[in-house]
């Protein structure tokens, strides 16, 4: 299956802390999600602010996860949002901003829901089991992909949950554009080196 991606990467680590953006990025990575949690204000936008610095400083495309209007008010280029942030988010004032948005699914009607709001790409997971949080939706499974990929027609599908660098391949194979994972990046031993191996794996895995 033909899946040129129109996403910065078809890698897309995921990071909890402004420091992978320049671990990661200075690795290679060009689309990173910054995904911040428990911080009380100040903390949350000082990384935030960090974050957006080193993005510039190793030419990656930075997602702001969740806080669509701190990230207006910084001029982040894209933000993620949740099921749940649907019902808040004013997404009128994140086109005007020029910011581009992903949303995450797990079922059809979620699915339906996301593509009625034209997003700029569209989640799809959990794929394999994951442990990093708990989640409503069991395994969606690698052929879930090439099925959200036919009903998502051009938008672009981002896979996520439980994936590592031996399953990547099989999910750009089955339909996405690009692959995201947490663990399989910063809880690794040598991060750096396996952003090499990822992108490498991307490239010969199409």
């Amino acid at each position: 299956m033909n899946t040129s991606s129109t996403l910065p990467s078809r890698i897309y680590p995921i990071v909890d802390h402004p420091r992978w953006v320049e671990r990661l990025g200075g690795a290679g990575a060009r689309f990173i999600q910054l995904r911040l949690k428990d911080l009380s204000a100040e903390d949350l936008r000082a990384q935030a602010e960090e974050g957006l610095t080193l993005a510039a400083r190793h030419n990656v495309t930075l997602v702001l996860n969740d806080y669509w209007e701190l990230a207006l008010e910084l001029g982040y280029p894209w933000v993620h949002l949740g099921q749940e942030d649907l019902d808040t988010a004013d997404l009128d004032a994140i086109r005007a901003a020029n910011i581009a948005f992903g949303l995450s699914t797990h079922s059809y009607p979620e699915l339906e829901r996301a593509l009625a709001c034209k997003p700029d790409y569209v989640a799809l997971g959990p794929i394999w089991e994951t442990k990093l949080k708990k989640m409503a939706f069991g395994p969606q499974g690698v052929a879930k992909l090439t099925e959200w990929r036919k009903l998502c027609d051009k938008t672009p599908l981002v896979a996520i949950g439980g994936i590592t660098l031996e399953r990547m391949p099989q999910c750009l194979q089955a339909g996405a554009h690009s692959v995201s994972a947490v663990s399989n990046f910063i809880r690794h031993d040598e991060p750096e080196t396996q952003v090499q191996r990822w992108l490498k794996v991307a490239d010969e895995a199409l």
